[in-house]
């Protein structure tokens, strides 16, 4: 059942995750998406509690067997209810979705962040990091039909209503393609237009990977991950590139060496 969650709740939660974001507009949740089903295992959702009521707020992937990588701006609410699960359509019961609960890590200056875990978890091979500049190569090759598949728990933009229109929820994984937009040495710009997908509110800190699922080898390799966009979800995904030395070198300081 889609949620029409509150909108109260909704840019409260926007304020917290993009103080410093705001200038450029929001953007977080999967737009014009499949559901996912088993597709992309290693991305998980973390779950914290708001205003009494518990549901994903943001996206992560599994980079190795006790890291999760996400943006800085979705650092948890609480201590006593954050936890990450990677069930395609959590539930509020932690215990119903087998929540990991694990630290907190970010880094001062760039929309980086990691969970980490005490334990290795089971079951799940994590995503592939892109090398050294992988992304930059990719770009400037590219035209501007070159495909990337992002996942998140994110919600959709509904149909107009009156008062505008209103992000809807089903707080359940899924998938959407979007094209190359353009790219700096920090971000990487990509386009929903079109009949594209894309990411929207709850899909902060998710991935963006290289081409369209299927992957030739299976697991895919994260291009960026999602950090911002337009206010309504239309037009633009604004995410951080993974391939840069600042973004490497903080990943190796929490234990993940970057091919």
């Amino acid at each position: 059942m889609l949620l029409k969650r509150r909108l109260s709740v909704l840019w409260a939660a926007a304020i917290m995750l993009l103080t410093v974001l705001l200038a450029s507009g929001a953007a977080l949740a999967i737009t014009n998406g499949t559901a996912d089903g088993t597709r992309h295992p290693y991305v998980g959702a973390l779950v914290d509690e708001f205003d009494g009521e518990t549901y994903p707020y943001c996206t992560g992937t599994l980079i190795s067997p006790t890291v999760l990588l996400t943006a800085a701006h979705c650092y948890p609410e609480t201590k006593d209810h954050f936890y990450v699960t990677f069930k395609e359509k959590p539930t509020s019961v932690m215990s119903q979705d087998k929540g990991i609960t694990g630290t907190w890590h970010e880094h001062p200056t760039i929309d980086i962040g990691v969970v980490k875990f005490a334990q290795s978890v089971s079951g799940i091979t994590p995503a592939k990091l892109p090398i050294a500049g992988q992304v930059a190569k990719d770009a400037k090759s590219t035209d501007p039909t070159k495909k990337f598949t992002a996942v998140g728990y994110g919600g959709e933009l509904a149909p107009k209503e009156p008062g505008g229109p209103l992000i809807v929820y089903g707080d359940q994984r899924k998938w959407a393609v979007s094209t190359y937009k353009s790219f700096n040495g920090t971000y990487l710009r990509l386009s929903q237009n079109q009949g594209s997908g894309g990411t929207c509110y709850g899909d902060s800190g998710g991935p963006n990977f290289f081409g369209v699922y299927p992957y030739p080898n299976n697991v895919p390799t994260i291009a960026s991950i999602t950090i911002t966009g337009d206010n309504w979800c239309k037009s633009t995904n604004v995410t951080l590139r993974l391939d840069t030395e600042p973004v490497r070198a903080f990943l190796k300081s929490q234990g993940v060496t970057p091919p």
